[in-house]
């Protein structure tokens, strides 16, 4: 079989099933140039799609009073340190005037916008939002350091009935802990006229679970319908609620700018490497179309033709959004204050630095033989003439060279993730 052109019978059996998650209008188109015996009019379809899928954009607000965390977590956000390059003006004193947008530094169309705070002279409660162009943003964070006032609650709530997300935020949770920590170590909580609702010995969880009722109470108390606050620090952001922010804001997405978030977050949680698995996960089936269909090479020693170029791309891509390359690594370990060799080593995959064509090629041919087996699955995907087998290979063998390859490199993101976090994981009592 020429790897540019298929004939023979229409496809049958292809739904939206066995093309998870693709957006319905896609599968249709797919169907449709599969179902003329196209490889390449299917394959460029689906290159159309992957490229949609990497420009959509992302845009989140960040709003808070001045002093509030806010610009810190403009970069906690996006993966930085205070120190990298890029990150957002901090300052005690207000540093945003007017609504600046901060990039990701590796995925730039994914932007994280700082916006002024509302307590500063140009801009008032009652046209803040307009003012800030409110229609840009996708979902907003909205910040404090010490409890939520009442024009935060009449923002959340006119964020509300213009139907977009937003959540409360309680920043520099830290220095709270490390202030009742301070009062129990001088024995302040302990006497009897102590608060009733304070635990009696200090215990980091409860304390933690008495700052964030407070925090719902006061919204409550302001009419907020089921508010949610999400506790956190940049010291630390795997610790206390940063994770679950995280998971909430995969969750809560439209299903078309889930990717978009999750290539870009930080891994502080293995729920969060999972979950960006998952959604890589989609896009191995057109990877391997694009792989085989767009001026596909026959493999020198064996019935493979594919475009091993577009596969290191892809492989390269795997290890950018898991972190596992030389300049996220080095980020990663300043952060943590670890060796970047001590990450390494706990790796088993390669750095995207070291991903070549001679490396692809080594990996098609060990998933070769085992793909046989699947042949049969990946005839629903393509008509066929000829040998069976020889027909189906090169589907198969690319599709299990990239799920294999995702599998590794998110085993190896969990690793660096045990590595970062070891010892630093709070003490619950």
């Amino acid at each position: 079989m020429q790897p540019e052109q298929c004939t023979g019978a229409a496809v049958a059996g292809l739904d939206a099933k066995e093309l998870p998650k693709i957006p319905e209008e896609d599968v249709e188109a797919l169907k449709a140039a599969l179902g003329t015996g196209n490889l390449i009019e299917a394959a460029v379809k689906a290159k159309e799609t992957l490229d949609m899928a990497d420009k959509i954009t992302l845009d989140i607000a960040v709003m808070g009073e001045s002093g509030s965390g806010k610009s810190s977590f403009v970069y906690a956000i996006r993966g930085l340190g205070d120190t990298d390059d890029h990150a957002a003006a901090i300052g005690v004193i207000e540093t945003t005037m007017e609504p600046t947008a901060y990039p990701h530094p590796t995925y730039p169309n994914v932007r994280v916008w700082d916006l002024p705070g509302i307590d500063t002279p140009t801009f008032k409660p009652d046209t803040y939002l307009e003012q800030v162009e409110f229609s840009r943003y996708d979902f907003f964070i909205i910040i404090s350091c010490n409890r939520f006032k009442y024009h935060d609650i009449e923002l959340a709530q006119e964020i509300q009935k213009m139907g977009k997300k937003f959540y409360f935020v309680q920043s520099k949770v830290d220095q709270d802990l490390a202030n009742e920590k301070k009062l129990y170590e001088e024995g302040i909580l302990k006497k009897r006229n102590a608060p009733a609702k304070r635990p009696r010995q200090h215990r980091e969880h409860a304390i933690l679970d008495a700052i964030r009722e407070k925090c719902i109470k006061g919204l409550e108390a302001a009419k907020m319908a089921s508010p949610r606050v999400f506790l956190e620090s940049r010291w630390d952001l795997g610790k206390y609620d940063f994770p679950t922010l995280q998971e909430t804001l995969v969750d809560e997405l439209p299903s078309h700018k889930r990717l978009a978030l999750l290539r870009s977050l930080s891994h502080v949680s293995k729920e969060t490497v999972e979950k960006k698995k998952e959604q890589l996960q989609t896009q191995i089936w057109l990877k391997s179309l694009v792989s085989c269909g767009v001026a596909a090479i026959p493999l020198p020693g064996f019935s493979i033709a594919c475009d091993v170029a577009v596969l290191v791309m892809s492989l390269k891509g795997f290890c950018r959004d898991f972190g596992l390359d030389e300049k996220s690594l080095a980020a990663l370990a300043r952060q943590a204050n670890k060796p970047i060799a001590e990450l390494k080593a706990v790796m088993q995959s390669p750095l995207s630095e070291a991903i070549t064509q001679d490396l692809v090629i080594t990996l098609l041919t060990k998933c070769a033989a085992g793909a046989v087996q699947y042949s049969k699955t990946f005839l629903k995907f393509i008509p066929v003439v000829g040998s069976v087998v020889s027909a189906a290979v090169p589907l198969p063998t690319t599709y299990l060279m990239l799920q294999n390859f995702l599998e590794d490199v998110a085993a190896d993101a969990v690793r660096v993730l045990e590595v970062v976090t070891e010892g630093a994981v709070s003490n619950p009592d």
